[in-house]
């Protein structure tokens, strides 16, 4: 069965694909159903087995975190994923960090993962910015590598061949160091502060 040492309860995140073992699925996004491989819905992804029985006077946490579906209790990270008709699961992000932009659902780590690659970017975090036009449009904010200095237009010929247009962030913001936490979390609430004060109206 497949190892998922790269996703957690810890609050860890992960996008990519792996094969599931036999107590990993994805369940609809309304908790009501496990859904079958090559469904067209995004769920959630959801592991069976050693599951604990929930928060402790926080009924509506548990049931969103550990839902019984058919009798049988899953937990449920906060993951999106698809369930490929070969059998593969496709993580998506985590939902705390999705991006609404103009109708269409964003998923921050996947652009951040796609910006990454660039070999003059140390570090990124991805989030959304209020848009009179978007709803929310998607800003990225940058740590050069040491020494480095990265352009926008290098950053989005980097990306632009593996996001769909509507996902290229529409600002770029470049800072000295990026807060994290000393678990390596990324602080959305600071890069959310950066993207805002930035807007330029």
């Amino acid at each position: 069965g497949a190892q998922m040492g790269h996703t957690s309860l810890k609050g860890a995140t992960a996008t990519g694909t792996f094969t599931p073992g036999p107590d990993t699925s994805v369940v609809s996004a309304d908790l009501t159903s496990e859904l079958a491989p090559g469904s067209d819905e995004t769920g959630w992804l959801a592991q069976r087995g050693h599951v604990p029985l929930g928060y402790l006077g926080d009924e509506a946490k548990t049931a969103a975190t550990f839902p019984a579906i058919g009798g049988t209790r899953y937990a449920v990270p906060g993951d999106r994923a698809n369930w490929n008709a070969d059998g593969i699961i496709e993580l998506l992000g985590r939902d705390s960090v999705t991006i609404n932009s103009g109708g269409e659902k964003i998923f921050a780590e996947e652009i951040e993962q796609a910006i990454a690659r660039h070999p003059k970017v140390y570090d990124v975090m991805v989030v959304g910015r209020p848009s009179e036009q978007w709803g929310s449009e998607v800003v990225a904010i940058v740590q050069p590598a040491e020494g480095e200095t990265v352009t926008d237009q290098e950053l989005l010929d980097e990306i632009s061949s593996s996001l769909a247009r509507y996902k290229l962030p529409k600002a770029f913001i470049y800072r000295d160091e990026l807060v994290r936490s000393p678990a390596g979390k990324a602080d959305y609430r600071w890069a959310k502060a950066q993207a805002e004060a930035s807007a330029t109206d």
